[in-house]
């Protein structure tokens, strides 16, 4: 049996998205009602998190989720395991999978999650990698359909066709976007510092059609749906910082490039931020800022995830 990871945002298909933003919407209003919804309890259902990087959102998110769906929690770190130190990774992964339901991992390299998921016997997310975030733009799109929704009712068609600008690095949330729009028939306007391109290689992507390049931020912004950005600086190059402070000054999202924009755009940050490099106080505070919506979703689109790879679907 073919065990169902989540490393990549194209390791689904558009229709299990579909799914997923459906069921995330029905478990969020559960979870606003104090409705149980507790899937997990009855056999307990135990998820560990093993992090390299430091975490707040990604941990409380999967945490908070683990239990509200019913199910148990290990918190591991690499000071209290022995993941890829004293053990192999290959040997971490053989035991720990046989001792848990799920595995969630934020670490560094891409190439150590698809170590320990080719070994594990459950499935295995991507909490966040060098390469890749893809809970992130899980949870990024789900909120886009559901400030935005469509006439239809229908998640996939309150995206399909939208503009994204994302402004700042070509770093693992630029590369996840780039994997959304081609599989959910999107545009994404990139717009980054010289040295800091996107590779459409390293994204795992075939058709470059899904995204355009602009050495202009604010004309990466004319006309988006959803204007996006991220840190200058990513945990792991932290060395870079002051270089990255000079190349990327013009690529702070201010005012001027919201109003490029459409007018009902939306602004979206994964966080943490800081006001006055890569966005202005006045966007990420400012009304079509959607930040705070977004870092809830986290949970409410993990809890669809975890339950999707647990037990498939189930409306």
């Amino acid at each position: 049996m073919t065990i169902p990871h989540y490393l990549q945002f194209k390791d689904l298909s558009a229709d299990e998205y579909g799914y997923l933003f459906q069921r995330a919407a029905f478990i969020k209003q559960k979870f606003k009602a104090f409705e149980k919804h507790q899937p997990f309890a009855d056999p307990d259902r135990t998820l560990a998190l093993i992090f390299e990087k430091a975490s707040t959102r990604t941990r409380v998110s999967f945490e908070a989720g683990m239990y509200q769906l019913g199910g148990s929690v290990v918190h591991l770190t690499t000071g209290d395991s022995q993941l890829g130190r004293a053990e192999p990774i290959e040997d971490s992964a053989k035991v720990i999978s046989r001792m848990v339901d799920l595995v969630m991992i934020r670490t560094y390299e891409q190439s150590k999650l698809e170590r320990f998921a080719e070994h594990s016997r459950v499935p295995v997310i991507n909490g966040l990698t060098n390469e890749f975030h893809p809970c992130q733009i899980l949870t990024d799109l789900f909120t886009l359909a559901e400030h935005r929704p469509a006439a239809s009712g229908l998640p996939l068609d309150a995206i399909r066709g939208k503009v994204v600008a994302w402004v700042g690095d070509g770093n693992n949330m630029a590369n996840t976007w780039l994997q959304a729009a081609e599989l959910l028939g999107f545009t994404v306007h990139v717009s980054t510092p010289s040295g800091y391109e996107v590779d459409p290689v390293l994204a795992g992507i075939s058709n470059r059609a899904c995204y355009k390049v602009f050495k202009n931020p604010r004309e990466a912004c004319a006309g988006a749906d959803l204007v996006t950005t991220d840190v200058w600086t990513s945990m792991g190059f932290e060395a870079e910082n002051e270089v990255r402070r000079t190349a990327f000054a013009q690529w702070c999202v201010d005012e001027s490039m919201m109003a490029a924009a459409r007018p009902d755009a939306l602004f979206m940050h994964c966080l943490p931020a800081h006001r006055g490099e890569e966005v202005m106080a006045e966007v990420i505070d400012g009304p079509q800022s959607v930040v705070w919506d977004e870092a809830e979703n986290r949970m409410h689109a993990q809890k669809a995830l975890m339950e999707y790879l647990l037990l498939g679907r189930l409306a």
